[in-house]
């Protein structure tokens, strides 16, 4: 495999991402209760955030397209300079890219959108945060070499808790975890323009940008990896071996600074980024080395158009098509299983649209 031969993996495990990320596990959370297997029911419960403190596989899904986001933006970068471009060139793209997710992560979250009324806008979004982390993590691959790079990783994580356990929160004092009294959630409400998504913080906001960039940049580092002139299976044990060591680094520093997606606590990130690894180092080993790619097809297909799945679940009504299409079909089923039969219909004319585009060679990418 040369360096320059694009990895299926990477487009595939960026789809299994988005089909989640855009809501395509819910026909499991709507089975729950109705199957009677135990297994199923304990599937669904991953497939819902907690309320606050603790962890389920769902926490790991954002986590995750931030780190290939990281991955992708490793190749883009050396493909970028073999190229010639230089660094404002790149600052450039980097900017336009983080603006254009800007402003469409405004509108995905604010639709219909009242711009003479910005003070019931929501600013933190999703497409804002991965816009702004690629945008910190471009001047950091521009500048640090990789090691310097992770112990940029290792310095924020560390300063932010120690943010959150040394800075006292009117009120509240120092080392409040809590709902109320956290750090982030003051910082927002001081700070932060706009509507807050929990009204009293917006897990998306400001102070967690901090820590959520660095997965953006443990991603680059593994796409750096895969980009090096070495064996196939040696690639794959430097993953694995980053897997171990961020899993490991997580579960420990939990015991102290506890696992919370809404806080983006540096012991969830070091979690979500060691699972990052290993899911990586999965598909890669799966598809690009033994070769199994037939079944990567399915993910690869909304992978090439992660943004149009995300937003086209917010504009585009699948389940109300998926009443009209197939509503005389499932209607003769229980009627318990009604909604997880009609989600699974959308979930299938969201991936024939993609499929569309696929086939027409039509990918929109920013």
């Amino acid at each position: 495999m040369t360096q320059q031969k694009r990895l299926l993996s990477i487009d595939a495990l960026r789809g299994f991402d988005m089909l989640l990320i855009s809501g395509g596990g819910a026909f499991i959370v709507y089975m729950k209760g109705i199957t009677n297997q135990p297994w199923i029911d304990s599937l669904a419960d991953q497939l819902e955030h907690p309320a606050w403190m603790g962890f389920t596989f769902y926490d790991f899904i954002f986590p995750l397209f931030l780190f290939t986001a990281g991955v992708s933006l490793a190749f883009s970068m050396q493909s970028a300079l073999k190229r010639g471009l230089s660094k404002k060139e790149l600052y450039k793209k980097a900017f336009k890219r983080f603006l254009i997710l800007f402003l469409l992560g405004i509108l995905d979250k604010n639709v219909p959108l009242n711009i003479f009324d910005p003070a019931h806008i929501r600013y933190g979004t999703v497409l804002g945060r991965i816009g702004f982390a690629t945008l910190v993590t471009t001047f950091l691959y521009l500048h640090l070499s990789e090691k310097k790079r992770l112990l940029w990783v290792a310095s924020i994580l560390i300063l932010y808790c120690a943010a959150l356990f040394l800075i006292p929160v009117p009120g509240y004092g120092a080392g409040d975890l809590s709902f109320e009294g956290n750090l982030v959630g003051w910082f927002d409400r001081t700070f932060m323009p706009g509507r807050l998504l929990q009204k009293t913080y917006d897990e998306n906001a400001l102070l967690t940008q901090l820590p959520a960039h660095c997965l953006t940049v443990l991603g680059a580092a593994a796409g750096d990896v895969l980009q090096k002139q070495w064996k196939e299976y040696k690639k794959l044990g430097w993953l694995l071996v980053a897997c171990i060591a961020c899993i490991t680094a997580g579960l420990v520093w939990a015991q102290f600074f506890p696992l919370n997606k809404h806080l983006w606590t540096s012991s969830f990130i070091l979690l979500t980024g060691g699972m990052a690894f290993l899911f990586l180092a999965l598909f890669y080993w799966l598809i690009d080395i033994q070769g199994w790619r037939r079944w990567a097809y399915f993910f690869k297909v909304i992978g090439m158009n992660s943004l149009v799945i995300y937003l086209s679940y917010r504009f585009f009504d699948y389940g109300y098509t998926s009443r009209l299409l197939f509503g005389g079909y499932y209607m003769h089923a229980p009627e318990a299983w009604h909604p997880a039969l009609n989600a699974l219909g959308g979930l299938a004319i969201a991936w024939t649209f993609l499929y569309i585009l696929y086939r027409n060679r039509l990918f929109v990418k920013i």
